[in-house]
């Protein structure tokens, strides 16, 4: 699985109906008011690791179809 960086998983997130809601340290609390999900992203100058993206993926109800 290809490697992505948080801030494009956050503009994806945004994108499919999230909001940040707070932020704490490095990592970005988002929920989503049609679906009540609510979503940590950890925020970082590297990429996520692929274990850390697919349970992000998980929690938000996507899957890694819907991210290409």
């Amino acid at each position: 699985m290809k490697q992505y960086s948080s801030r494009y998983i956050i503009s994806f997130l945004k994108k499919k109906g999230f909001i940040i809601v707070k932020q704490k340290g490095s990592h970005i609390s988002m929920f989503n008011e049609i679906t009540w999900k609510m979503v940590i992203v950890p925020f970082h100058n590297r990429d996520l690791k692929t274990w850390t993206l697919l349970s992000i993926l998980k929690q938000s109800w996507f899957s890694k179809e819907d991210l290409f």
